[in-house]
């Protein structure tokens, strides 16, 4: 019954987020102050990207979608645990997928949201509670230390995950760190594909986990396809803490002697390193795929997931599918729902 009642809800969710621009939508106004408070606290939010994420988690939660995917797992004999939340704040609502993993495993969730990320979520909470108020005493969130509860999801940088690790190593755990993504170019994606690849690329600035940070490219491709495709985003550098990354990145490698491309708001780097800083493109080429299946094998720790239309390249997304991840596409790679559905 419970099952039946938290899909019910979170449909009741994704419609309410899909229509909230409706001026009809009795939660328009009090989304659209969400976004204002978020916008005031996190400089790097703006408006466009959090309507992205909104309209992202709108089209995930469908009914048929939602039963297909708790369908692969045992819920109904799961004894009822609190689940401490740690979330990110990154980009706009990050940690959702993890609050609807532990409700639809019939736990209780408790988060302790991000102070760079501390409206939305709970707005998207109050909603659903209206729907169904018994939620009411399954969801909370709190501003200090977490305690009293039976596991724990908790996403960091690698520094506080080791503290993580440490602090929670007696709890069932799932301990996120820094990754970045990839894309993996033949030469022969079209314009269309390359313009793609361009939202894969700045999409949140480059600040999510999902966000290409790197592309192999074969030995002979042609730098300025990119640029081309990648010349719309040039108003990245009017947004002042991106600006301000910019600059710094390019006075660094310049003063290291490093040798770049850049064309104004974007600075690329021959780097074999997988993850970039903001404002920088790492770029690697290969003769051979074998060489760069054998260094996605060997990075794979660090990679979030991979872009690519190449047939061979294992666990691909599309272009232009980076920031837009299925139901069942779990960060690191790690089953949520499995480990909430098997805990004891």
């Amino acid at each position: 019954m419970f099952e039946k009642k938290i899909i019910d809800t979170f449909c009741f969710l994704g419609k309410s987020l899909k229509d909230f621009k409706d001026d009809k939508s009795p939660y328009r106004k009090k989304i659209l102050n969400a976004i204002k408070l978020s916008k005031k606290v996190n400089g790097w939010f703006d408006e466009a990207h959090i309507c992205f994420a909104i309209e992202s988690i709108a089209g995930i939660l469908q009914n048929q979608k939602i039963e297909n995917w708790l369908a692969k797992y045992n819920i109904n004999k799961n004894v009822p645990k609190t689940i401490g939340v740690i979330m990110a704040g990154n980009i706009p609502l990050v940690g959702f997928h993890d609050f609807l993993c532990v409700l639809c495993s019939g736990h209780f969730f408790k988060g302790k949201l991000s102070s760079n990320d501390q409206y939305l979520l709970p707005l998207l909470a109050e909603i659903m509670i209206q729907y169904y108020p018994d939620l009411k005493d399954k969801i909370h969130f709190v501003n200090n230390q977490l305690d009293n509860f039976d596991a724990v999801i908790a996403t960091g940088s690698n520094n506080t995950a080791h503290y993580f690790k440490s602090y929670f190593t007696k709890y069932p755990h799932i301990i996120r760190m820094n990754r970045s993504s990839v894309a993996v170019l033949s030469g022969y994606e079209s314009q269309e594909e390359l313009d793609l690849l361009a939202e894969d690329v700045f999409k949140y600035y480059g600040l999510g986990c999902r966000n290409v940070s790197k592309l192999y490219l074969p030995s002979d491709f042609d730098l300025d396809r990119l640029f081309k495709s990648f010349y719309s985003y040039k108003d990245l550098v009017n947004h002042p803490k991106y600006a301000n990354n910019y600059t710094y990145n390019k006075a660094v490698y310049l003063m290291g002697n490093k040798k770049i491309i850049e064309n104004g708001f974007l600075l690329l780097k021959e780097d074999k390193a997988i993850s970039s800083p903001i404002s920088v493109l790492h770029y690697q080429y290969y003769n051979d795929l074998k060489d760069v299946e054998n260094d996605l094998l060997e990075n794979d720790k660090d990679i979030q997931c991979i872009v690519s239309h190449i047939k061979d390249i294992k666990n691909k997304v599309d272009f232009g599918h980076a920031q837009s991840p299925l139901i069942d596409d779990y960060a690191d790679g790690v089953d949520t729902m499995k480990f909430l559905t098997t805990l004891n």
